[in-house]
């Protein structure tokens, strides 16, 4: 299949106190560069999704890394034969992705992650390097977990974000003593997410990096992985592989 768009997802919690003011600014060089998607601002920091030409898309990380807020970015990649986008949008929000937890900053401290290599080797072995059993903690809403999921993966059936730390809350008795891993699709959710585990004294959380998109790009999938994994645009679902595919619940 030809795969000439470079599909392009990245975020970093970082202080941007001209978020508004830089929104013009970023439109235009986001059109200039043919890209179609959505780019959310605030003042906690930046979540963008966006595809287009291959020198485009490219360019428009260089312009994003000029600015030393963002030297550090890491776009995830994926190809596709067409862009998934209908529109480029640039947001200016609250949150880059809602929690309704203000004090919840993790620019001010981040919990432990841990690569997707080794997690792989985690699920393999059955228990981490201290010998204490894993469990991974899916953050995401429900209908992305019936897509795809780690197997056995705990789903507390979330429809939004900002149900989590309630749901922690109810269940964190659960999760006393073993190793807890949340992850989500790029690793914007579970980086909150493993900050309110910690806040409710679970002394082994994880937040796995680059979430599942970082996971199939690094060991496609294996071992542990069911189904494919929901994306928020028209390729609708990827296999490990990272390829566009129909939509199927995981088996």
């Amino acid at each position: 299949m030809n795969t000439p768009i470079l599909n392009l997802s990245a975020y970093k919690f970082v202080t941007l106190a001209d978020a508004a003011e830089w929104r013009g600014a970023l439109q235009g060089q986001a059109v200039a560069c043919r890209l179609k998607g959505t780019v959310l601002l605030a003042e906690e920091g930046i979540n963008l999704f966006v595809a287009g030409p291959e020198a485009g898309a490219r360019a428009f990380v260089d312009y994003l890394r000029a600015d030393p807020r963002l030297a550090d970015l890491a776009p995830k990649e994926s190809w596709s034969a067409a862009t998934p986008f209908r529109h480029m949008r640039v947001k200016v929000k609250r949150e880059i992705i809602r929690m309704n937890q203000p004090a919840i900053r993790p620019e001010a401290g981040r919990a432990p992650s841990v690569t997707p290599q080794d997690l792989a080797r985690w699920l393999a072995q059955g228990h981490d390097d201290a010998g204490r059993p894993v469990v991974t903690l899916d953050t995401r809403n429900a209908f992305e977990v019936d897509a795809g999921a780690f197997d056995g993966a705990i789903d507390w059936r979330l429809s939004k974000f900002s149900e989590f730390p309630a749901a922690v809350a109810a269940h964190r008795d659960e999760l006393v003593g073993k190793t807890i891993v949340s992850y989500c699709t790029g690793g914007i959710r579970c980086e909150k997410a493993a900050i309110v585990l910690q806040q409710a004294g679970l002394d082994a959380v994880y937040q796995l990096e680059g979430g599942i998109l970082k996971y199939f790009e690094q060991t496609d999938g294996a071992p542990g992985w069911r189904g494919h994994c929901f994306v928020f645009d028209e390729r609708e679902t990827l296999g490990a592989r990272l390829e566009p595919l129909p939509v199927s619940p995981a088996a």
